[in-house]
């Protein structure tokens, strides 16, 4: 959201939308009462009738926010949320992702995505102005985003790779599908 505040600063006609809850996914539980969001806003000042905080959304809400202008996906270092492969594989116009060891594993700067700095609002901005000022290049990140997940990820093409990996570790002779769909992740990433 600090990068948030210096978008919207750069660029007076731009609109922020932010989808998902309050909820602590990973890292340490806030008293009751408050949140993430809420202490940063105490911090920082946004233009509260350009950035749209939605909550949960359906999914076929979810889906129209990723194909917008930009898609900016910020994760701590030590994660990689199957979020950003989903962004990828919808066709995002462009993947924005924190620089950090397991989405480098996914986002190839440049070619599919762009990275930079978790810890730099600035630079997060500097990356949203370049896809928003070149739309050749990106929609040429959107497609090779797309591209790159249906290759490497798809469960179609990689099921039985899935398969063999998961029959020696769980001991299963005949595995099912719907049990190991996140393997592929675990595997690929």
């Amino acid at each position: 959201m600090r990068a948030a505040e210096e978008i919207c600063r750069r660029r007076p006609n731009c609109h922020i939308v932010i989808t998902g809850g309050d909820e602590v996914r990973y890292g340490k539980k806030l008293p009751e009462g408050t949140s993430y969001r809420r202490n940063l806003l105490k911090e920082i000042t946004i233009d509260q009738d350009r950035v749209h905080f939605l909550g949960f959304v359906p999914y076929e809400t979810h889906l129209k926010t990723l194909q917008v202008s930009a898609h900016v996906y910020l994760t701590v270092p030590f994660v990689l949320s199957w979020s950003v492969l989903e962004a990828m594989a919808a066709g995002c116009v462009v993947v924005l992702g924190s620089a950090t060891p397991p989405v480098r594993e996914v986002i190839k700067n440049g070619r599919n995505g762009l990275l930079f700095d978790f810890f730099s609002p600035s630079q997060i901005a500097d990356r949203v102005d370049e896809v928003l000022e070149d739309p050749h290049r990106k929609h040429h990140l959107g497609h090779e985003a797309r591209r790159n997940i249906v290759t490497r990820y798809e469960v179609k093409k990689n099921w039985q790779h899935i398969r063999s990996c998961a029959h020696p570790c769980f001991g299963y002779p005949r595995c099912e599908y719907a049990t190991l769909v996140s393997l592929s992740i675990l595997q690929w990433a």
